[in-house]
């Protein structure tokens, strides 16, 4: 077996112990909002009486409850909150908003080929529309569209770049930097060769993505309740209801927005896995230091590693670092116990500097972790339930920053009636394959990211678990 550049490179083991002196263990970018931007908003008491009624008030559940409310005015949206809105992993991710529904072309073209265009064409148009949506609304959620840089850290992925780049022949936005030209560009000693995709790719602050949605609806006439969990989903004559201990809403249609927690639905209960991750926020960079890096065109960065890390700066001058590890916990449990992992966490801080050795002496101001609601897909998957009166989303599997706007709208298409080229994909119209219950879930995924870390380890090669998952069009992905 090989060794990866943060191996053969590591961080001394002071400027690692260093770094995460007094680092504070929380989201920054929920610490960052402004009170202004997180008002305390009350739980449902009592009955109340909707048009639809959404469970969960993270970007799916606001997406959706904007979405409802800029296609019919009049109609009564009701949002219900088990904690606080963006609270979760709305408020905890890495701020990449791609243009992918698909986690990729390949996995894409893999998966529907007959499709892979249209859903390339329809991810790109759902960019643009939360682009002039962020605009026309006046959303304060500093949207940069920069593009997203991919390079290469290891020898065996200059192939994969080879191809890539074949692939993109003729597409002024996809641009190939060698290795003199992206270091030029980010000054990284591990960097061999990138590729840029500048157009497919923004950066968000999460959890003011999260509030400024939250404010639009409800300058539009949604009512959020916080802190009511819905404990069950009952089928009435008129419709639906959702019940907390505290009230009950009543409406024609609801949408499930809970993403990684258990499903109101028996049917999706084995749909999708936690799977937590972890990321670290440094202190604010000096202007000597950013001369230091370069970094001046602003991508997110994401390298090509199965165990990929993804990074990119902040307005305020900091950079998020998060990624590599992404761990499974047995009994599919969402437990705040799982986010304290100080070793993941110091092997993050030594990959960061041995792609940066020039930051040394920095400090992370911040560390946290969240859990992600993966499928078998790798992507959303949707579809009704109760007579087509309840419509669901889920699995978003870390591509939810973007992707919950669309699905947005396919849950929309899918209670209103309207047959859509949205609503006629079989990405939409079929269900991925579930996972299988405990043991088997734990055993599998836990066998299949051994195997993702040899791949790594060993010039990107495959072992057979890898090339039968891949035929069949299942996986596991950090």
């Amino acid at each position: 077996m090989g060794t990866t550049v943060f191996e053969r490179m590591p961080a001394p083991a002071s400027v690692v112990s260093h770094s995460l002196t007094g680092t504070r263990t929380g989201s920054f970018w929920i610490d960052d909002l402004p009170a202004a931007l997180r008002p305390d908003r009350p739980p449902l008491r009592g009955e109340h009486g909707a048009d639809l009624v959404i469970v969960g008030a993270g970007y799916t559940g606001l997406w959706t409850a904007l979405l409802a409310k800029l296609r019919d005015p009049d109609r009564r949206v009701v949002v219900v909150e088990a904690n606080r809105t963006g609270w979760a992993a709305s408020g905890r991710n890495g701020g990449f908003c791609e243009a992918s529904l698909t986690h990729g072309h390949e996995n894409g073209a893999r998966r529907w080929p007959d499709e892979i265009d249209t859903l390339e064409r329809l991810g790109l148009e759902n960019l643009d529309a939360i682009e002039s949506t962020v605009e026309e609304l006046g959303l304060d959620v500093q949207f940069e569209r920069t593009g997203q840089l991919a390079p290469a850290v290891e020898p065996h992925q200059l192939a994969w770049l080879d191809e890539w780049r074949e692939e993109a022949a003729g597409d002024p936005d996809v641009v190939y930097l060698d290795e003199a030209s992206v270091r030029a560009s980010v000054a990284s000693p591990t960097y061999l060769a990138a590729m840029w995709e500048k157009n497919t790719c923004a950066l968000v602050h999460p959890a003011r993505l999260a509030a400024e949605l939250a404010r639009a609806a409800e300058e539009r006439g949604v009512v959020i309740f916080e802190r009511s969990r819905v404990k069950a989903l009952e089928t009435t004559s008129t419709g639906v209801s959702v019940v907390t201990d505290g009230g009950r809403v009543d409406a024609l249609h609801a949408v499930l927005a809970t993403n990684v927690f258990p499903s109101l639905l028996r049917r999706n209960r084995l749909m999708t896995v936690p799977v937590y991750d972890y990321a670290l926020m440094t202190e604010p960079l000096s202007p000597e230091q950013w001369d230091a890096i370069g970094w001046r065109d602003r991508q997110g960065i994401g390298d090509m590693a199965n165990q990929f890390h993804y990074y990119r700066p902040s307005q305020d001058g900091r950079i998020l670092f998060g990624g590599y590890d992404a761990l499974y916990h047995y009994g599919r449990r969402v437990d705040p116990r799982y986010e304290d992992r100080p070793d993941v966490w110091e092997k993050l801080a030594s990959h960061f500097f041995t792609t940066f050795p020039q930051l040394e002496g920095l400090r992370f101001s911040h560390q946290w972790a969240g859990a992600i609601d993966s499928s078998t897909q790798f992507t959303a998957f949707f579809g009704t339930a109760r007579g087509g009166r309840v419509a669901y989303a889920a699995g978003f599997t870390g591509l939810g920053v973007g992707s919950t706007r669309f699905a947005g709208d396919v849950m929309l298409d899918l209670l209103d009636g309207v047959d859509s080229e949205r609503t006629s994909l079989k990405m939409v119209r079929t269900r991925p394959l579930p996972f299988p219950p405990e043991p088997a879930a734990a055993l599998g995924i836990q066998a299949t990211r051994w195997s993702m870390d040899r791949a790594d380890h060993n010039g990107g090669r495959r072992n057979l678990l890898l090339k039968t998952l891949d035929a069949l069009g299942l996986g596991f992905d950090s």
